[in-house]
């Protein structure tokens, strides 16, 4: 039952018809009203967001974050442990930096999107994997909506590499960095890196709340989540 509801928690019901369909099928939830269980249901996956999410669009939501933070890909290892060689590990500090204030930047514009992606979803998917292991629902929302989250999340990371002037301390890490003799020279893809390990955040975090509405009473803060997440308690 602990399944049941740690998933519905992560999505919106398309349809009071499916969600009778399932009531049939869970005699635990009819003394519930349809209303109160959808409404539940929507309160749990907001506060997902609000909670837990919008953490990460605050100055060090990324950079301070060890769930999170942005970490060098392979390729730029070896341009920050060079510069920091060579005497330049500020301008390498810096790199890192302006890459996670790119996806704090950029996940305040993109949460909307994140949040439409996972209220489309029916609710015929989420039944396909309500015995799957405790981490289910969240695998799930990552191979289902990565794709279309990537493709409107990308300008946004564009343009968040731009206003944060990531784009040009990176330019010059890169250009200083090809200028080392015998040095094989790089052009990091940074946008499609950024855009990947931000949208991978996001579902994080998700992750973290839906444990937390789970496990922990005091995380529903309200009548209607209490009354409706009880029913995991049954067993």
């Amino acid at each position: 039952m602990k399944k049941i509801i740690a998933l519905i928690a992560l999505l919106s019901l398309s349809s009071c018809a499916e969600l009778q369909q399932i009531a049939s099928q869970y005699p635990q939830l009819g003394n519930m009203q349809n209303p109160d269980i959808a409404a539940g249901l929507k309160e749990a996956l907001n506060n997902g967001i609000s909670k837990q999410v919008s953490k990460l669009t605050a100055t060090d939501g990324f950079y301070k974050n060890e769930a999170v933070k942005i970490l060098l890909p392979q390729e730029l290892q070896k341009v920050d442990k060079t510069l920091r060689n060579i005497g330049m590990s500020s301008l390498a500090d810096e790199g890192l930096k302006v890459l996670n204030r790119a996806a704090e930047n950029a996940v305040k514009e993109a949460t909307p999107i994140f949040v439409d992606a996972v209220k489309n979803m029916t609710f015929y998917d989420a039944k396909n994997i309500l015995m799957g292991n405790d981490s289910a629902a969240t695998l799930y929302l990552q191979n289902s909506t990565t794709t279309a989250l990537y493709g409107k999340f990308s300008p946004v990371i564009q343009s968040s590499l731009s206003k944060v002037g990531a784009d040009k301390v990176w330019a010059n890490i890169i250009r200083k960095y090809n200028s080392i003799p015998l040095v094989n020279k790089v052009n990091p893809d940074l946008k499609d890196y950024v855009t990947k390990e931000a949208t991978k955040g996001v579902f994080t975090m998700v992750a973290v709340e839906e444990k937390a509405v789970r496990t922990n009473l005091d995380a529903r803060t309200s009548d209607i989540l209490r009354k409706v997440f009880a029913l995991q308690d049954i067993k």
